[in-house]
């Protein structure tokens, strides 16, 4: 029998009264009690994410290289047969340049919205669910406090924001399967773990071995025999797909890439990358090779940043060195850098690996709260250096005119054409012509139309998308104009060609 806890002949009755009250009355909730803000918070940067990228496309920043490629794909499967991409080439079969099957499940959504603004949608969405599981970890190991600053330190994060601000990329799915795999590992639950990591190896073709690290660290977290299983599949998953499967489908007969860990550093298409680079010349020069130069070890640095540097004491750290690897090994000097999409892989990773290092020293109170304030203002002082910024820029809600005009020339092209057009033309034709790029030696020769922007400067056809200089298009355009097509309209530095029957 329990004790009372008011002894009622000798306590006043008033006071009786108010002490009842005070022990049924329940503990006053807190801001982030509940799970309901997590998904307010992945829902508000869902739409940050779509907004950035929607709005680089309607003012034309989108590029052949990688979006209108990626919606060439998604059409192939939304169509019904095997991805092929007129930007890489004349029927170039996608299978044999990356294994991403996994972008068939974009698919039935390009069904409904036929445009590159599906792709760019379903990456905001996969990007800001990845932000629920990670804040749902961390509110439940740390703190209700540690799960919204965590989550929003993830979801503001640097690689998020370079992903965002550059067209669409197929590693958008590995960003909810990684943060799944890890706070299941880092929870305990490594079946999970095993399981969500899998998927990954429909992703892309090196993932198999994030997914042989993954293995070893469930092995060495307690189960053995799991973790080898899933290291064996990662590993076998990669070989397949860059020994089998890459080889069979591309018409050169091997993965297109080896190149980059063959040769010397180059800057994207042919410059000159300024020293390091390339597997082989690792070799030559041991380890000093992956942290020169000085890009790679500032892109180390960034990425560990935001965690102040907490994210190195847990083992799940480990499983970024696959990727780390493969790009400073590269010799594209792209790969080195904080631009694109190359990081977004190593975000999901980071931000796992601090939550482990505060669960595993039993961080809390006072010393968590410092935690948390320095990677928010971490976090907080990157931002403006990266695309996410550009919503709070007046410049971006501007349309320029050549963008009016740019659009109604391309209405003039009929659905069903074949096309050659300018780098920044091709998504916005992608979804309803037959598009390659005007001057590589790939695309379909004797298109119906040819559109090209002719007032890029010559400091940014460095890139695959631009492969004419400007002299040599000029050139190009005379003789298409003098072998069968007619000018149908030449506007702001935009010439709309059209072959005569």
């Amino acid at each position: 029998m329990q004790t009372p806890l008011v002894n009622d002949a000798t306590v006043p009755a008033q006071q009786q009264t108010y002490e009842k009250v005070a022990v049924a009355e329940p503990p006053r909730k807190g801001p982030f009690d509940g799970t309901w803000w997590i998904w307010a918070m992945a829902g508000a940067l869902f739409v940050m994410y779509a907004a950035v990228s929607l709005r680089l496309h309607q003012r034309m920043f989108t590029s052949s290289y990688d979006l209108g490629i990626f919606q060439q794909v998604v059409r192939s499967y939304a169509e019904g047969h095997l991805p092929v991409s007129e930007v890489k080439g004349q029927d170039f079969p996608v299978l044999g340049d990356h294994f991403s099957p996994i972008l068939a499940l974009v698919a039935p959504f390009y069904r409904v919205w036929q445009g590159a603004e599906t792709l760019l949608v379903v990456q905001a969405a996969l990007l800001a669910l990845s932000v629920v599981p990670l804040a749902l970890w961390a509110r439940r190991a740390l703190s209700p406090l540690a799960g919204a600053a965590i989550g929003a330190c993830y979801g503001l994060s640097w690689g998020i924001a370079s992903t965002v601000g550059y067209d669409f990329h197929e590693v958008a799915f590995a960003a909810p399967l990684l943060v799944l795999s890890l706070t299941a590992l880092g929870s305990g639950r490594l079946t999970a773990a095993a399981c969500w990591a899998l998927p990954l190896l429909l992703v892309k073709e090196d993932l198999g071995l994030t997914v042989l690290v993954i293995g070893l660290v469930i092995a060495w977290r307690g189960d053995r025999r799991l973790g080898l299983l899933t290291a064996v599949a990662g590993l076998a998953g990669s070989a397949l797909a860059l020994f089998v499967v890459l080889p069979a489908f591309n018409p050169g007969g091997s993965f297109a890439y080896w190149s980059l860990v063959q040769g010397p550093a180059t800057g994207g298409h042919g410059a000159t990358g300024g020293g390091g680079g390339s597997l082989l010349g690792l070799l030559d020069q041991g380890t000093i090779g992956l942290v020169t130069p000085l890009p790679k070890v500032t892109t180390f640095a960034l990425l560990l940043a935001p965690t102040l540097f907490l994210a190195m004491r847990s083992p799940l750290l480990w499983v970024a060195l696959p990727t780390l690897v493969w790009r400073f090994a590269s010799g594209n000097n792209l790969h080195w850098g904080t631009s694109f999409h190359y990081s977004l892989v190593l975000m999901p990773i980071v931000f796992a690996a601090f939550v482990d290092a505060l669960v595993r020293r039993g961080t809390s109170g006072r010393s968590l709260r410092r935690y948390l304030a320095g990677s928010a203002a971490i976090t907080l002082m990157i931002l403006p250096s990266f695309p996410l910024f550009q919503l709070v820029q007046p410049d971006t809600w501007r349309t320029d005119s050549r963008v009016t005009v740019a659009r109604r020339l391309l209405a003039m092209i009929p659905d069903g054409a074949t096309v050659q057009t300018s780098d920044h033309l091709v998504p916005q034709l992608a979804d309803r012509t037959s598009v390659g790029l005007y001057g590589s030696t790939g695309s379909r020769p004797d298109p119906q139309w040819v559109m090209v922007d002719t007032w890029v400067p010559a400091d940014q056809r460095w890139w695959p998308g631009q492969p004419l200089g400007v002299e040599e298009e000029q050139r190009r355009l005379a003789a298409d104009r003098r072998n069968g097509y007619d000018l149908v309209a030449f506007q702001d530095g935009y010439m709309l060609l059209h072959r005569r029957a």
